[in-house]
């Protein structure tokens, strides 16, 4: 094997190593970010959605009575 080939040998080693490290990395990371929303995100969200859906269902129960009234 001549010096250039064992060169580009251990290169390419290098590189593929490194693209398992930032696959391996991003793996991590993504497991994490999704354990957050989650955990996190998910619950506030849908907590936020439904006070919101309460405070609509009362606005429009508001707006039937006065709409009621209105016919009398």
């Amino acid at each position: 094997m001549s010096d250039f080939d064992r060169k580009v040998e251990e290169a390419a080693k290098r590189f593929s190593r490194s693209i398992g490290e930032a696959a391996e990395k991003l793996e991590k990371d993504t497991a994490e970010l999704i354990s957050h929303m989650n955990d996190e995100i998910v619950p506030k969200a849908r907590q936020q959605s439904s006070k919101a859906l309460k405070i609509a269902a009362e606005k429009l129960a508001e707006l039937a009575k006065y709409m009621e009234l209105g016919k009398k």
